[in-house]
């Protein structure tokens, strides 16, 4: 499954819907230019009342409100884009290098567990088909406890092996399927304020709603900057696998007595709190852009993630209780 094809699905999503806020930018005009009307004749009657010069300068905000919803999608989303996608690009750069690297120490993690096994003459024959027909040849048809207890051996560890990569992939999948969850959710916010928009300055103009403005303009930076909050906090655990990689790898050039299986449970551990931490992101997010009226939304992200902890930590147990079974027994 490529989860990478979602989110280019999701941006090219994004992008298809941008001009639906075109639809809005007629009934915007007329909200503002109704509220542009009240709101200059307001001052103005104020300033004759007193005998007061009028103040020009304060009136020119309907006018320039009214020039962003007449080209919103260019002014207004044009400009709020270009701005932020360069934030957008170097975190992802910064994605790309880390994972570039995790996969690198992953692949020399494995490489150094199989030649450990096979330099092993205990071991070498789970691993390895030609040592494992060879011993077969020297072994007679007295030997046949021996023989097979050799296929029950060989049998337990591709079992356990095919256990502890299933579980893996399990949380991995479930890793991904968190980030697809925040991006698909980041992309429907943006999607509704984009189309929204125009009705949002133009309610601005009106005496009262002056809020809306800048609400709208904090909301929608906010959960811009989800995705690369996303990439930056993806980037963190991709060092930090990469760093756990790299200390397995010495201690298995070094230590013959390093046991895998502590290395997996920290892994499992390590997904476990990652999953969790998918669902912080709109939290931060919010804490470099104060977003108003967000805040029951973050509780319910947080509400699920903890449930969703709850179930891989329930899943995980259960799985490490199996594998505990299977080696006990052995």
């Amino acid at each position: 499954m490529d989860f990478n094809q979602f989110h280019e699905t999701l941006r090219t999503l994004y992008d298809q819907m941008i001009p639906l806020c075109g639809n809005m930018i007629g009934v915007a005009k007329g909200i503002a230019g109704l509220g542009a009307l009240f709101y200059v004749a307001y001052r103005v009657w104020q300033s004759l009342s007193r005998a007061e010069p009028i103040d020009v300068y304060p009136l020119l905000r309907p006018f320039a409100i009214g020039l962003c919803i007449m080209f919103f999608p260019t002014v207004v989303l044009g400009t709020i884009n270009s701005i932020m996608s360069p934030v957008v690009q170097g975190t992802h750069g910064m994605l790309e290098s880390e994972t570039f690297d995790m996969q690198k120490y992953a692949e020399q993690k494995d490489k150094l567990e199989y030649e450990a096994m096979r330099r092993n003459p205990e071991t070498a024959y789970l691993v390895d088909n030609a040592v494992f027909d060879a011993q077969m040849d020297e072994l007679g048809i007295t030997d046949a406890g021996q023989i097979a207890g050799m296929y029950i051996e060989r049998g337990l560890y591709n079992a356990k092996k095919a256990i502890r990569e299933a579980f893996r992939d399990i949380l991995e999948l479930v890793f991904q399927a968190a980030a697809l969850v925040i991006d698909v959710i980041r992309t429907f916010f943006l999607i509704v304020l984009s189309i929204l928009g125009p009705l949002a300055f133009a309610i601005s103009v009106w005496d009262g709603f002056q809020s809306t403005l800048t609400q709208w303009l904090t909301r929608y930076i906010s959960v811009y900057l989800w995705l690369p909050v996303s990439d930056l906090f993806s980037s963190i655990l991709a060092r930090l696998q990469s760093l756990m990689l790299q200390a397995d790898i010495e201690r298995m050039q070094t230590d013959p007595n390093f046991s895998l299986d502590n290395s997996d449970a920290i892994f499992i551990v390590f997904m476990i709190i990652g999953i969790i931490g998918y669902f912080t992101i709109p939290t931060v997010s919010g804490w470099i852009i104060q977003a108003g009226g967000m805040g029951n939304m973050g509780k319910n992200i947080n509400n699920t993630a903890t449930k969703a902890g709850a179930m891989v930590g329930g899943v995980g147990g259960a799985a490490a209780g199996n594998v505990a079974g299977k080696l006990m027994g052995r």
